[in-house]
């Protein structure tokens, strides 16, 4: 006779639900959106300054930005390999990890975590304020709120010769924080939402370039002659091989920081949407996008003003527009700028959380982090711990030094990354790579090369700065040392 006893499960398993996981949302455009959006902030509108000083020669000028962008390519190509491998949320973190092991990755993320994403936010929310304070003054840096000032232990003549350090709070740092929790909550609230928000803020940048270049170029006020204007002593200005690549070398700093956040669609693999296939060829498409696009901008600062000009402005954006057009456009100007930076706080935003997400699920960050909301399926406390510690720096005032420190740090962690592809060929040769690194292994070696002679000449002419830039790095050892022994003491679940 058949048993028709019901069957009773353990208490566990009938009260045991999956966990939520992450949304696979992300199509291809919205990851080239993300990666674009997330290189393309405030650098393009500052760093040719930078750039015609050593290099006041309209050849080297633009050959330095196709190097670049060349140079860019070869990392991608190789990061590109690693995606399709490691098809998960977290990225470059999980690269560092397979090749190296966890310390590694985890001062990857910390370095992550306390200067650059936080002070990228911090310093693009505020950035965004400001320029909006030119078309809305009461949000202006001009209104200081709060002024705060250390005084150094030294007096003369009855007064501190001066203060340690100063905090200076403005309402464009108030309404700085107030965008990093509408970033938070909105990319917090859902992955559409947040791709949304980030699209729409890309698009409208986008069409605000377009606009500048094209009119620039049909009804600007600027000269042809500028693309002619030779340097003293022609193409090599004068001056001695090795002397003209130190020049090439200086000029290619400030591109390297344009280029930066192409690695960001990494960090949220886990949730586009056929990954092995998509992050590689978002990275390749939007590498080669965000080029033609700074391609356009300096060629219609070259056609405003020649270079020698150029390197005489902060702003180029602002004073070629001054030529170009009138005083008249430069609120619209300050509105692209705000939009720009804006658009790029979004994508730091969204894809920077992806990272804690993952070094918490390795137990090696706040376990807090590594829960993904049930309901709305994103790391949201994740998202919001990265939010607290972005206000925490803009409050502080010190996110763009500290940014300045961690660079080194950053080059030096792409440099590893590339190393680690060379490492998983052998140590994982079983693992299925969908897509193969384009010329491996001549490209990535380029790579390679270059970052350690750059990371070589940070620590020669930049002391101060790869001394910081390691110090802070270094500080995380003591962090996971703790979280790993927190992590042995916590009982399975």
């Amino acid at each position: 006779m058949m048993n028709t006893t019901p069957l009773t499960l353990p208490a566990e398993a009938e009260t045991s639900e999956p966990k939520p996981s992450l949304v696979r949302g992300l199509s291809l455009l919205d990851s080239v959106l993300l990666l674009v959006s997330g290189i393309i902030g405030s650098s393009i509108f500052l760093t040719a300054k930078d750039i015609a000083g050593p290099l006041p020669n309209p050849t080297l000028f633009f050959l330095v930005w196709v190097l670049g962008g060349a140079i860019s390519l070869c990392a991608c190509v190789a990061f590109a390999e690693l995606g399709s491998m490691f098809p998960d949320s977290g990225g470059q973190y999980i690269y560092l990890r397979e090749a190296y092991g966890d310390l590694v990755a985890f001062l990857y993320g910390w370095m992550l975590f306390t200067v650059s994403n936080g002070g990228t936010i911090a310093a693009l929310s505020v950035a965004s304020a400001a320029y909006m304070g030119n078309i809305l003054p009461f949000m202006s840096q001009q209104h200081v709120l709060t002024n705060i000032s250390l005084p150094y232990p030294m007096v003369e003549h009855g007064h501190a010769v001066e203060a340690i350090f100063t905090i200076v709070f403005t309402r464009a740092h108030a309404v700085g924080l107030l965008l990093i929790a509408v970033l938070t909550f909105v990319n917090v609230y859902g992955l559409r939402w947040g791709a949304l928000l980030q699209n729409i803020s890309t698009w409208t940048k986008f069409i605000a370039m377009a606009a500048f270049v094209v009119l620039g170029f049909a009804i600007g006020k600027g000269h042809w002659s500028n693309f002619s204007a030779q340097a003293p002593g022609g193409l090599s200005m004068g001056l001695s091989p090795a002397h003209l690549v130190s020049a090439m070398g200086v000029g290619l700093i400030a591109v390297f920081w344009a280029y930066d956040g192409w690695v960001y669609i990494t960090w949220v693999a886990g949730e586009v949407k056929d990954p092995r296939r998509n992050v590689p060829l978002a990275m390749v498409l939007g590498v080669l996008a965000v080029g033609a696009i700074y391609l356009a901008m300096n060629l219609t600062y070259v056609y405003a003003l020649p270079l020698s000009e150029i390197a005489k402005h902060e702003t180029i954006v602002h004073d070629a527009a001054l030529v170009l057009f009138s005083p008249g456009a430069a609120i619209w100007l300050s509105a692209m700028i705000a939009i720009s930076c804006f658009s790029a706080a979004a994508a730091c935003t969204l894809s920077g959380s992806r990272v804690y997400l993952a070094m918490a699920q390795d137990g090696v960050f706040f376990r807090r982090m590594a829960v993904i909301h049930p309901r709305w399926r994103t790391p949201a406390f994740s998202l919001i711990g990265q939010g607290v510690w972005a206000g925490v720096l803009t409050l502080s005032g010190r996110y763009d030094q500290l940014y300045t420190y961690v660079i080194f740090g950053m080059v030096l962690s792409y440099t590893l990354t590339v190393i680690g592809l060379f490492i998983l060929r052998w140590k994982r040769p079983d693992v299925s790579r969908p897509y193969r690194c384009a010329g491996y292994p001549w490209l990535p070696a380029i790579y390679v090369l270059v970052g350690v002679a750059w990371t070589l000449n940070t620590i020669v002419t930049r002391p101060t700065e790869a001394f910081w830039g390691a110090t802070i790095v270094l500080i995380g050892v003591p962090e996971y040392l703790y979280w790993k022994r927190s992590n042995r003491r916590v009982a399975p679940e």
